[in-house]
């Protein structure tokens, strides 16, 4: 069982409030301690570190499993947001003594005794999704450059027709982050998030392109090469594997395992379609060019629509029932404004070339 530790600093006078929110309500927490607090130490801006007596605080330890995580911190943000000084933290717990499968049953046995147990979900917490995902997402030179280097390996892998060299290219395509955020900032309708992950996208995709485009200008591009011929045109298979890709990415991050190896799926989808425009419009191959920015874009929407099916799928949500009800409304409008965009572009496709598998 995965568990998380929620560390919270309250102030003293809300102590008795948590018990009663703790007992009041039927949380399959497995273990809660608190402790005073002698004083906190804290760094005005500019200035130094010093402590502080000036009020009285306490620290809340709460250990609970992965999948009752939210509920539990959402009651506690609930409850707690306006407290002065309050300050929630989740940590990862590596290991628990005693092992707490057969703890957390008793506890479901006394807090639900009438209660037929429900099917819970295994994902992580909304609020460490988010930041999981926030933090993958920033604008830096380090993404600029991991892009710069992924398009390099790409083209050269296209050009050799080589898949191993390929491969290793979408190891290092840092693409993942910005379409797995876009997808939850839709879910969420947080419009910094999905302005940053917007940003991050075009910054990607335009590098990308101006890499292969130097490339192709400089090298000798066989338009006839099997790796670079199967991207200038969009199959079925293609379109699958985009959307497979895009759920597959929003899974990674919700149920907290590494998504190294599903970023290279994203990447796949995303990057070689990329290299390929690039490299054809930098040696003049125009109309072969479109074809590969076509299938480019069918596997941008489908990334970016399963992603946010898949975060619906989910459950997750804001915890303001004003935000979740304006989200749910962005976030099914973005769904069917995705679909829209691949029906379009499928219709078109049929139209303009045969359908390949």
């Amino acid at each position: 069982m995965v568990l998380r530790l929620i560390e919270m600093i309250l102030p003293e006078e809300e102590k008795e409030g948590l018990e009663r929110l703790l007992t009041s309500n039927k949380l399959a927490v497995l273990g809660v301690w608190t402790a005073p607090l002698e004083g906190i130490w804290a760094r005005p801006v500019g200035g130094i570190w010093k402590k502080t007596f000036t009020e009285r605080k306490i620290l809340v330890k709460i250990l609970v499993s992965t999948a009752n995580s939210e509920a539990v911190i959402d009651l506690l943000e609930k409850r707690f947001r306006r407290a002065e000084g309050c300050r929630l933290v989740v940590l990862p717990v590596a290991a628990s003594l005693p092992r707490p499968e057969l703890a957390e049953e008793e506890a479901e046995t006394k807090t639900l005794p009438e209660e037929k147990p429900k099917k819970k979900s295994r994902r992580i917490g909304r609020e460490e999704l988010y930041a999981d995902i926030a933090y993958t997402t920033g604008l830096s030179r380090i993404y600029v450059f991991m892009v710069i280097l992924s398009s390099i390996v790409a083209a050269i892998g296209v050009l050799r027709d080589n898949v191993a060299v390929i491969i290793g290219a979408m190891v290092i395509a840092p693409l993942l982050g910005p379409n797995v955020s876009f997808s939850l900032a839709t879910i969420l309708g947080d419009g910094s998030l999905a302005r940053r992950a917007l940003v991050a996208n075009l910054v990607g995709i335009g590098t990308a392109i101006v890499i292969s485009f130097f490339l192709g200008s400089v090298l000798t591009v066989d338009p006839t090469t099997p790796e670079i011929a199967s991207r200038t045109v969009v199959g079925l298979g293609e379109v699958a594997l985009a959307l497979a890709s895009g759920s597959a990415g929003a899974l990674a991050f919700t149920t907290g395992v590494s998504a190294t190896l599903i970023g290279v799926m994203v990447a796949v989808a995303l990057l070689p379609p990329l290299v390929t425009f690039g490299l054809l419009m930098g040696s003049g191959h125009e109309s072969l060019a479109w074809g590969a920015m076509l299938l480019f874009v069918a596997n941008f929407i489908s990334v970016n629509l399963s992603g946010v099916a898949t975060f619906l799928g989910q459950g997750i949500r804001p915890l303001g029932w004003k935000e979740a009800k304006r989200a749910k409304r962005a976030s099914l409008m973005a769904m069917a404004l995705w679909l829209l965009m691949l029906i379009v572009l499928l219709i078109i496709i049929i139209r303009s070339q045969p359908i390949t598998i």
